[in-house]
Formats: C-alpha cells, sequence, structure tokens
C-alpha cells in the first residue's frame, strides 16, 4: 500500500497545483480552452511523458496521452475525466480522475500490458461558458454539429472562434472521434455528495447515471418605476419567477429521488429603483427514470402558466439539455467490483445524481466510474477535498481492474 500512497499524495499535490490555473485571481475557475487551460495542457502533458506516454492535444482542446500494449490488435482502454470546472470551484472535480489515469500509467513502470492505455483530459465538461456540456467528450463520440459550433459565450465569441483562438482547427473536429479499437471507458471521480461519508467508505462502484433536463424560463412583464407603480398595477415578472420557484421546490420535495434546482436568475432591467420587466432563469431537474422527470419538467412548466396569467405576464420557455439516464456497462462494471474487493475494501453500488463524461462516453463504448468519498460532501466549492488515503484505494482498485482486464484478455 505504501506505493499507492505515495503516488496518491503526488496526485493531490498536483490537483491542487493545477488548481492555480485559473481565470480568477482569488478563486478558481477555467473554462473552455480560456488561457489557463493552456498552461494545464502544459503540465498535465509533462506528468503524461514522465509516465511514458507520447501526447497530443485534438481538435477540440482535449489532451490525450497514450501509453502502447504490448499486442499491436488488442482495443484501447482510455481512462479519462475534465479539466474544466465552475465558477469558484474546487481543486478535484474533474482533474483528480485525469491524473489518476496518469497515476496508474506510471505505476506500472513501464511494463507493457496487453492493451493499450489512452488517458483523456477533456477540454470542456461543466457547460459554465457556452451554456452547453460535454464538448470535449461529445467530440470523441462524433456529436459535434454545426449549430453547436456558433454558439457564443457571454463575450459574444463562438465555440468555433474559441477552438481558433486556442490554436485549434474546428474544421478538423471529427478527426477527435473514436470509431473502433476501444474495450471500454474508466472514469475516476469523487462523489459529490454525502452518501460514502455517511457509510465510512473509500469508494463506490457506480452503476449508472441518472437522466438531466436542463431548460431556461423566462417570464416578462412591465418595467415601471419602482416609487409610483401600485402594487395592484404592478407585472413584476422577478415576483412572478419567485412564486415560481417555491411551487419548484415544493414539486420536488413531493416526488421521490428527484431533485430540482434553480442556480441562476437574470432580472433586468436590474435596477433597485425599477420594477423587473423581464426574469430568466435555469432549471435543472435530475432523476433515475427518465419517464418520471419528464412527467415533473411538464408539471413544472404547467404550473408556471397559471402563475404568469394570474399577474398579467408571459412565460416561455427552452430546453437546454435532455440526457436520459445512462446505466453503466455489466461486464466492466462487475469487473470494477472486483477489483475494489481484491483492493480489501466493500463492494457499495449507487447511482450518480451528478451527469459526468461517462454518460456520453457510454454512446459509444462500455464504460464504468469509480466514486471517491467527498469530505463533508462538499463540491462546486473552494472547500472540496479529498483523503490520500481514498485517493491510494482508488489508484489499489484501478490497478486490480487493470489486471481483471488484463486476465479477460489471455
Amino acid at each position: 500500500m505504501g506505493a499507492y500512497l505515495a503516488r496518491a499524495g503526488e496526485i493531490v499535490s498536483r490537483c491542487r497545483g493545477l488548481a492555480s490555473h485559473s481565470e480568477q485571481v482569488d478563486g478558481l475557475t477555467r473554462t473552455f480552452l480560456s488561457g489557463p487551460m493552456c498552461r494545464v495542457h502544459a503540465e498535465v502533458g509533462r506528468w503524461m511523458n514522465l509516465a511514458g506516454m507520447s501526447v497530443c492535444v485534438d481538435p477540440v482542446g482535449n489532451i490525450r496521452g497514450s501509453y502502447p500494449g504490448a499486442d499491436p490488435n488488442a482495443p484501447r482502454l482510455i481512462v479519462g475525466s475534465h479539466l474544466d470546472t465552475v465558477p469558484n470551484a474546487g481543486a478535484f472535480d474533474g482533474p483528480l480522475g485525469v491524473l489518476l489515469g496518469i497515476g496508474l500509467v506510471g505505476l506500472l513502470a513501464g511494463r507493457r500490458l496487453k492493451l493499450p492505455i489512452e488517458v483523456a483530459g477533456f477540454s470542456e465538461e461543466e457547460g459554465v461558458r457556452f451554456g452547453v456540456p460535454f464538448i470535449g467528450s461529445r467530440a470523441l463520440v462524433g456529436d459535434i454539429d454545426a449549430d453547436l459550433l456558433t454558439r457564443r459565450d457571454a463575450r459574444g465569441v463562438s465555440v468555433a472562434q474559441a477552438i481558433r483562438d486556442f490554436g485549434l482547427d474546428p474544421s478538423r473536429i471529427s478527426e477527435a472521434s473514436i470509431s473502433t479499437g476501444v474495450l471500454g471507458y474508466l472514469e475516476m471521480h469523487i462523489e459529490q455528495g454525502p452518501v460514502l461519508e455517511a457509510l465510512s467508505l473509500p469508494l463506490s462502484v457506480v452503476e449508472s447515471i441518472v437522466g438531466q433536463s436542463r431548460l431556461e424560463i423566462r417570464f416578462g412583464g412591465q418595467a415601471n418605476h419602482a416609487g409610483t407603480t401600485p402594487m395592484h398595477a404592478r407585472r413584476d415578472a422577478l415576483a412572478g419567477a419567485a412564486e415560481w420557484m417555491i411551487a419548484v421546490e415544493r414539486e420536488a420535495r413531493a416526488v421521490a429521488d428527484l431533485v430540482a434546482t434553480i442556480g441562476c436568475i437574470d432580472a433586468k432591467p436590474g435596477a433597485g429603483n425599477v420594477i423587473p420587466g423581464e426574469a430568466t432563469l435555469s432549471l435543472d431537474v435530475r432523476h433515475p427514470e427518465d419517464r418520471v422527470r419528464h412527467e415533473v419538467v411538464d408539471r413544472l412548466l404547467g404550473c408556471a402558466r397559471p402563475i404568469a396569467t394570474r399577474r398579467g405576464l408571459r412565460v416561455s420557455s427552452e430546453s437546454r439539455l435532455d440526457q436520459p439516464s445512462v446505466a453503466m456497462d455489466e461486464r466492466l462494471t462487475a469487473a470494477l467490483a472486483r477489483a475494489v474487493e481484491d483492493s480489501g475494501h466493500p463492494v457499495h453500488r449507487m447511482h450518480s445524481g451528478a451527469g459526468h463524461d461517462a454518460m456520453i462516453m457510454a454512446r459509444r463504448m462500455p464504460a464504468a466510474m469509480l466514486f471517491l468519498r467527498s469530505p463533508g460532501g462538499i463540491s462546486h466549492h473552494p472547500d472540496e477535498s479529498v483523503l490520500v488515503e481514498d485517493v491510494a484505494a482508488a489508484l489499489a482498485a484501478g490497478a486490480r481492474f487493470l489486471e481483471e482486464l488484463e486476465r479477460g484478455r489471455e
């Protein structure tokens, strides 16, 4: 276990070091192909080289390290996660999985398995800059279309232009796609929740990733003077949005295993002495069963209409993401469970309430996920952390997972 602990300490230190590459001075924010991502690539690429991998950056900005296998005809295992972050993020959501992949290759110390290994650091997963998540992994499964390339960020820069600004060619994105020769995909990630800590467990095997609906809801009213407009004569878009938010919370509490979040509100014109004439809200709904999720979304949109009518408002909605729930591959998940057990830990299985690149990769190849405990259940926050011993446990399980795959190839 000593070798795993030493490597785990190095991985934790590297994750904290990558957190210094940020778009904000007093915290960590790193979005798709921003300037700090170039510096992250330099460090991650160097660590990949030290582990014995050849390195390239594909046309959508994913950094990919390749470690050849002894059998030139063997399909490769991809191990990966993302290198972008949410605003004011922690150091481990995403980068930990990339560095664990590099760590597994490093532990081989030059020894060749039959199967090749590729470690992928995805350029985008969080959806922060362009409002669409998973740009990095979507490129690998061939799901980047012309419409996505025209989407613009808050400064008016398109996805295609961001790629060009990073020194890449968006017309070559298809070259990032994986068509054949893949055994499967493994993602190791912090749980981002309190379950494993409550159970005093370091690891969990993920059985499925819940489905997600993301929408934008817009209430339209009439901006007017805050001091001269009587309360009964107001068409306050933000007040209507606030009433609907309470309805969303009430609905979410009534449905088992459902979570619904309004994480962003934009009220215009945005002055303290002006009644809001427009309010735009994000809505995020998640549930393990797609049928239940869709029914809830329909009910939430339905209850917005009478609120708007009663208040003299307009209401509209636009779907941003409708991601089905995704089951992990049974064979790879069984192998991962055996690896966890063989490394001396109880096998716990759970659903992931968060979306991950594994749900995208599963469209094209078998996929498996391993969760690590999140101390305090904290994620998407500067206090996000991991325990070194849990990282060591993940390395030990990952190494045994590679052995499981090797035995399956014999």
